[in-house]
């Protein structure tokens, strides 16, 4: 895969013809979702055959009457993250900051913004618990020119500055992950609406891609950068064998990250060499950098239900 991507602009990027086989797979992805989300309401249960009072029965103990359940989730969405200061430390070198950088996030450009999720819903339907990954991204604008502070190689930085004079690479874009475990509470249904809230917390793992123009090579792979909360409110529009819901989340993490000039593979790996250079006290050649990213969420998708059978009749 590296030896596809080409360099131009300051930016990496696939050649023309895998951008749009990328495009044809996000289009793709899209309608899949879209054709769950219609097949999770349209799947006939038992109950659909049987009697119209066990349909009723049954119905009531799942779609209108929530209880012990556990759901599996996909989602996609849009955010809105806060401009924020990214900062680049390493010992005798760099300690500068880039004030208020304006982070945005191409959610619909490949790779997508989406979410998994597992809720485990407790007896009675109104208190349950969520595992929630995120995948979201953050791009600084390199064309914006900013307010620069510090020490840039060993120099005062300058008073301004645009980031695409001194950087090849400033992102988090496969992308800010978050893993998150969250409590969760059913409001009063009116219906098949159920209103729900929730909060969680959680560690974050992006996938760096910073890359100094001064230095040798980039940072590009899996990291643990820290801790992150958030918060949610949402609709759950319950149907046969799942829901559909749209829901607002509110996220705040602030990141910290060593700065290594690797290629990274996957996650488990990187995060296995992160631990391993940690433990054995090795300082990145390149130092650290991180930023706060706060963000507004909304976001859509659908979960499917699995609900314990009830117990025989004696």
């Amino acid at each position: 895969m590296a030896a596809s991507l080409r360099y131009a602009d300051g930016r990496w990027a696939l050649p023309a013809r895998r951008r749009t086989a990328a495009t044809m797979l996000n289009g793709a992805a899209a309608t899949v979702t879209s054709a769950l989300i219609i097949a999770m309401a349209a799947i006939p249960q038992e109950a659909d055959v049987a009697p119209v009072a066990a349909s009723s029965a049954a119905n009531r103990s799942t779609a209108l009457a929530p209880d012990r359940e556990t759901n599996f989730g996909l989602y996609l969405g849009a955010p809105y993250t806060y401009p924020s200061d990214f900062w680049l430390k390493k010992n005798g070198r760099h300690d500068f900051q880039i004030k208020d950088v304006e982070w945005f996030t191409k959610p619909f450009d490949n790779p997508l913004y989406y979410g998994v999720r597992i809720q485990r819903w407790l007896t009675g339907g109104r208190v349950g618990t969520m595992v929630d990954f995120l995948h979201s991204k953050a791009y600084a604008p390199f064309d914006q020119e900013k307010p620069f502070s510090g020490t840039l190689d060993g120099k005062p930085a300058p008073e301004k500055g645009k980031p695409v004079d001194y950087f090849s690479k400033l992102e988090w874009s496969h992308g800010h992950n978050m893993l998150t475990i969250n409590g969760l509470v059913r409001f009063l249904q009116i219906g098949h609406v159920a209103p729900y809230a929730g909060v969680g917390a959680g560690v974050s793992l992006p996938h760096s891609e910073i890359h100094l123009k001064t230095d040798p090579s980039r940072t590009y792979e899996y990291q643990y950068t820290g801790p992150n909360v958030q918060a949610l409110f949402g609709l759950e529009i319950r149907l046969r064998t799942g829901s559909v819901f749209v829901e607002y989340k509110f996220t705040h993490a602030d990141y910290a990250g060593p700065l290594t000039h690797t290629d990274g593979s996957w996650l488990p790996l990187d995060l296995y060499r992160q631990f391993s250079r940690w433990w054995s006290g090795e300082d990145p050649p390149g130092g650290w950098a991180g930023a706060r990213l706060t963000s507004h969420q909304v976001v859509g998708g659908f979960l499917v239900r699995f609900v314990p059978a009830a117990p025989a009749a004696p």
